[in-house]
């Protein structure tokens, strides 16, 4: 490596280092979906950034979905995926693709990405995700919500270095198996750690006024600010949930969360390296 090299890369490092000062030791929580996962040159980048993060102090926690995959089993089995409000329809069949793609293939691509450095698991494990099935005005078959986290797993594996990822599968006090939010699993993780930030990868800009103009993008919002774009439709659709997780970890004592564009490479290092991407939350 050249002198000028050398100095180019020491430089590059200090800023690194100042601006991850905040998170040093502290957890990060991502929740990792969209087209950053489906495209394989973004996956890799995606899986570059988290292990650097990992070397340079900050203990991440990575929660995935798998939505595609999934559908793609169900395709399999000769049935059509079937979406409510959002959310999937999981009946018998579709909890077995659950397990085998999201629980299996999904997990485990990502963790042979992460270089010895990943540690498989899910809901399941421990009894981490401990759920109960989601009670609505329609029956989504096996979709749980969470009721607690044990944290014992995550804490041995951050101890140790290693960097969990998650597949969003829980079970309840019978042993049945559930399929959950990605979002909201993400959001009870931090809760439950102790997190410092919660980042979620999406495939849009972030919040829009105009949710067809990306460049009505608002880059932060206070969170008592959240009602109120709501009442004016600028919070709607699946978008309500979504920043209720980040609301919901912010008054649970999160320092902010991030709604990022995952279609951006290093969205997530953009993110904490003061670069512009997506909408911050947090408290005044």
């Amino acid at each position: 490596m050249l002198q000028n090299e050398v100095e180019n890369f020491a430089n590059l490092l200090e800023q690194a280092t100042v601006y991850l000062a905040p998170y040093q030791e502290k957890i990060i929580v991502v929740k990792y979906g969209g087209n950053a996962m489906i495209n394989e040159d973004l996956k890799k980048l995606v899986m570059q950034d988290i292990l650097l993060l990992n070397q340079l102090g900050v203990k991440v926690v990575l929660v995935h979905g798998g939505g595609p995959e999934i559908s793609q089993g169900v395709k399999l089995l000769g049935k059509e995926p079937q979406f409510i409000n959002g959310l999937r329809v999981t009946d018998q069949d579709t909890i077995n693709v659950v397990l085998q793609m999201l629980a299996g293939k999904v997990n485990k691509s990502l963790v042979a990405l992460l270089k010895g450095k990943g540690v498989g698991l899910c809901g399941i494990d421990t009894n981490m995700l401990q759920c109960e099935k989601l009670q609505a005005e329609v029956d989504y078959g096996f979709v749980g919500e969470i009721v607690k986290v044990n944290t014992q797993l995550l804490e041995l594996a951050l101890s140790a270095n290693l960097i969990p990822v998650i597949s969003t599968v829980g079970v309840d006090d019978q042993g049945v198996a559930y399929n959950i939010n990605a979002d909201t699993v993400a959001s009870e993780i931090a809760m439950a750690l102790g997190a410092a930030k919660l980042v979620s990868m999406t495939d849009i800009a972030g919040l829009l006024r105009d949710r067809f103009d990306e460049s009505t993008l608002i880059p932060e919002v206070e969170v008592s600010e959240v009602q109120g774009l709501i009442d004016q439709g600028i919070i709607a659709g699946g978008m309500i949930p979504k920043i209720a997780c980040c609301t919901d970890f912010i008054n649970a004592g999160g320092i902010e969360a991030n709604i990022i564009d995952g279609r951006v490479p290093h969205a997530i290092l953009v993110s904490l390296f003061g670069g512009k991407n997506g909408t911050l939350f947090y408290k005044k």
